[in-house]
């Protein structure tokens, strides 16, 4: 199934179209990097809950992130179908898989090399990636028991077609939880430290922004979403953001040891994730979300 870009007949569209080709070229070339971040390709950062998950194990807690984002669909027990919006390698969508016998799941991305090699990883279970764009994707309307998106929305600068569409998908009463760093503040309000963090984030990760968080908020209510919930949970993602430096040195020795090079994607994302370390730690501009939304 081929990616669809319905803007690019605008100049701002052709923008879009643009930015969806970059974010695409950049997976097909650094997904692979993600192995070393996590052996079950999670690629976002963890949630820490004492006797869930260890401080130590970064896997532990990124799948107690996809822990926390699936418990709050309330799906249950019965057959339901699950869209992950942004699903990269489709982490969370196995994890998903194997806590729910009767969850069927389907995930969309830009990049070919996900699909391949996810679909890969989702043999034998009831789930499937598609090679699409989330903010205008094929998937039938009212169809969906739950929607989620792991710091994917960022890309296309968490904006309302990324909430229309999770929207139009979506059954009546169903929600969207959307895990992600968002603003606090306005961007024309960054200075410093935290403007120049913020402003490297984004031009390594192939991020259009990040949201305001209330903005944000206004937003998916001004699209129809009802009970739109946001609790910040900085202090519970702040451990496995503090594996990035490690991860960091880690990869580099690795990669030289191997091949004695390291890609142009893999130095865009090796710097993306030190400049996320650095807006972490601007608490006050800053902070990291699990926002859950009812249709």
């Amino acid at each position: 199934m081929q990616t669809t870009f319905p803007y690019q007949k605008t100049q701002s569209g052709t923008k879009l179209a643009q930015n969806a080709l970059d974010i695409a070229d950049f997976y097909n070339e650094a997904t692979e990097d993600y192995a070393f971040w996590s052996r079950d390709y999670n690629m976002h950062f963890g949630y820490f809950s004492l006797w869930k998950s260890n401080v130590f194990k970064r896997d532990s807690m990124l799948n107690e992130m996809n822990r926390q984002v699936l418990q709050r669909l309330e799906m249950g027990s019965e057959k339901a179908l699950m869209a992950d919006l942004g699903c990269g390698m489709g982490g969370t969508m196995r994890h998903a898989l194997r806590q729910h016998a009767a969850l069927s799941t389907l995930g969309v991305t830009l990049s070919e090399f996900q699909q391949r090699e996810g679909n890969k990883l989702l043999k034998g279970l009831k789930g499937i990636i598609l090679k699409e764009d989330f903010n205008h994707t094929s998937l039938p309307s009212n169809s969906f028991d739950g929607a989620v998106a792991v710091e994917s929305f960022c890309h296309s600068g968490h904006g309302p077609k990324s909430f229309k569409e999770a929207f139009r998908i979506l059954k009546a009463g169903k929600k969207l939880i959307v895990a992600d760093a968002f603003l606090k503040k306005e961007p024309a309000k960054l200075h410093g430290g935290g403007a120049l963090a913020y402003r490297k984030l984004c031009g390594h990760w192939n991020l259009e922004k990040l949201g305001t968080i209330k903005t944000v908020t206004e937003q998916l209510k001004e699209v129809g979403f009802s009970k739109v919930e946001a609790v910040n949970i900085s202090f519970r993602a702040a451990p496995s953001v503090l594996h990035v430096p490690f991860a960091i040195i880690g990869f580099i020795f690795q990669k030289l040891w191997n091949t004695g090079t390291l890609k142009k994607e893999s130095l865009h994302n090796l710097k993306g994730s030190f400049y996320a370390l650095l807006v972490g730690l601007h608490m006050q501009s800053f902070g990291y979300y699990l926002i859950t939304a009812t249709k």
